[in-house]
């Protein structure tokens, strides 16, 4: 069923486990994920991010998403991910997104503050939701790298965290504690105090960005401090494309819908074992 981003969180909280908020740039990963959360019974979020509109467009890719959300017999929130612009996210807010993330993250603070406040207006008056974000991950969502002296400079200062909640009136707030986005090419060191400060300081629902990689012991501890959404991604697309390779090389010839296939069932593999790490069954 479709539900919003508060819904399917304050679930999740009453579960003791974080929502797992995946990346759904085909009709493959839509499948992997929702069979997934059905199997196990438990909420989740399909997204589709800004940067994949040469994927997959969101006039295309957006209609489906909610259709299936509306078809599903778990609570799913349909959410746009790293919405770059005002504009773009009122696209997806009048395809039926329930709920957009602005991210102004590398803007000065003071524009940051400006722009996710209009867009929660704008938002709210259409029953949406809003993630933001404070702070920034070295890699951005689509690849591109943001250069810094030293990574701690790109983390999430607790204490601006009251001053932005006020001003902006955001639902969810992405915090930047070491996590990147992609592939780690090196075991991700994460420091956990921020998301420890940020909860003393507000209630507001926290967001990781970057979640694939990490191992369960962190998942376990970052849900543990706090953290209410893990957005997932690179690592269950890369096991389908890992699949799909393989069963080339095991060919020399077949049809596309069985290189799809495979990789489907791959990637739900993937998302199924993810999912039951976020709900405490691993």
């Amino acid at each position: 069923m479709l539900t919003g981003l508060k819904e399917v969180i304050n679930e999740a909280r009453s579960k003791n486990m974080a929502i797992g908020s995946f990346n759904t740039p085909n009709l493959e990963c839509l499948q992997a994920v929702l069979e997934s959360a059905e199997e196990l019974d438990v909420p989740v979020i399909i997204s589709h991010a800004q940067c994949h509109e040469d994927v997959a467009p969101l006039s295309v890719i957006g209609p489906v998403m909610v259709e299936l959300a509306k078809r599903s017999k778990v609570k799913v929130c349909v959410h746009l991910d790293h919405g770059e612009d005002i504009e773009y996210c009122k696209r997806a807010i009048k395809l039926g997104f329930t709920s957009v993330m602005i991210d102004c993250s590398t803007l000065p603070y003071e524009q940051n503050v400006a722009i996710t406040k209009e867009m929660v207006e704008y938002a709210h008056a259409n029953n949406v939701d809003v993630e933001a974000e404070l702070g920034a991950l070295p890699q951005r969502e689509g690849g591109e790298g943001k250069v810094a002296a030293n990574p701690s400079d790109l983390y999430t200062k607790p204490q601006l965290v009251p001053d932005f909640l006020r001003q902006t009136g955001v639902d969810a707030l992405a915090i930047a504690f070491g996590t990147a986005h992609g592939i780690y090419k090196s075991t991700p060191v994460l420091n956990v105090d921020i998301i420890s400060k940020v909860r003393r300081l507000s209630s507001v629902p926290l967001v990781m960005h970057g979640g694939s990689g990490i191992s369960k012991e962190q998942y376990k501890e970052v849900i543990k401090l706090g953290i209410d959404k893990i957005n997932y991604y690179s690592y269950m697309s890369y096991a389908g494309y890992a699949c799909a390779k393989k069963t080339v090389e095991a060919k020399s010839e077949d049809f596309f819908h069985n290189l799809a296939l495979n990789a489907k069932n791959a990637m739900k593999e993937n998302a199924l074992s993810t999912l039951k790490v976020f709900s405490g069954r691993e």
